[in-house]
């Protein structure tokens, strides 16, 4: 797991910020960079539920309007969000925070990154950053659900320090491996929102 200086977590109203990342809210004008992340097959092949790649901007501007009015009828910690560089504010990839079917007892986050920042530890920072705004609500436990081949995504799973607890077919109708982090597994400091940052009165949406 990676040390608590590594991965400084804040929240502001509806964002969570990072030290390289900033979370917030999707936007139907994030259509053309979201393409380029679930428009991608190493991207979507991946995805639970099922997904296949985004075809067009079209296409993608009709999935965030679903995300987006899906989020609106979730309650915290539940949510969407965009991910973003802090530095420059590029949009990179999406993270959230879901109920897991059949019961939505379980929560479960995710995260996808555009292939082209691949590598370089944002994915597990994002994970990060769910689990820890996840974890402020008095959640226990999270779980993240991963294709039995894909290994980098079962990485990053461990990389967050999450650990594996099997197989199943419970989710999605489909075989998925199971990691779970529980709130006493992730050390990380918060730190407090500063005046600058933005804030907004409704929780998070996607």
């Amino acid at each position: 797991m990676a040390k608590p200086d590594q991965h400084r977590v804040s929240v502001a109203g509806n964002r969570i910020h990072t030290n390289r990342l900033v979370l917030r809210p999707w936007s139907l004008d994030d259509a053309a960079k979201a393409l380029d992340v679930y428009g991608r097959g190493e991207v979507a092949r991946w995805l639970a539920p099922a997904m296949s790649a985004v075809d067009d901007a079209a296409a993608m501007t009709a999935v965030l309007e679903r995300w987006i009015d899906e989020c609106s009828a979730l309650e915290p910690p539940a949510g969407r969000w965009a991910v973003e560089l802090a530095d420059g504010g590029e949009l990179i990839g999406g993270a959230a925070v879901l109920p897991l079917p059949p019961d939505g007892v379980d929560l479960e986050i995710g995260w996808q990154l555009a292939p082209a920042h691949w590598g370089h530890g944002l994915a597990t920072e994002a994970g990060h950053a769910v689990a820890h705004y996840t974890f402020t609500q008095g959640v226990d436990e999270v779980f993240a659900v991963v294709r039995p081949r894909n290994t980098r995504g079962a990485a990053t799973a461990r990389r967050v320090g999450m650990e594996w607890v099997g197989e199943t077919q419970k989710y999605y109708g489909l075989t998925l491996q199971v990691y779970r982090l529980r709130r006493g597994d992730l050390d990380l400091p918060t730190i407090p929102a500063s005046a600058s940052s933005p804030r907004d009165g409704h929780r998070p949406e996607g």
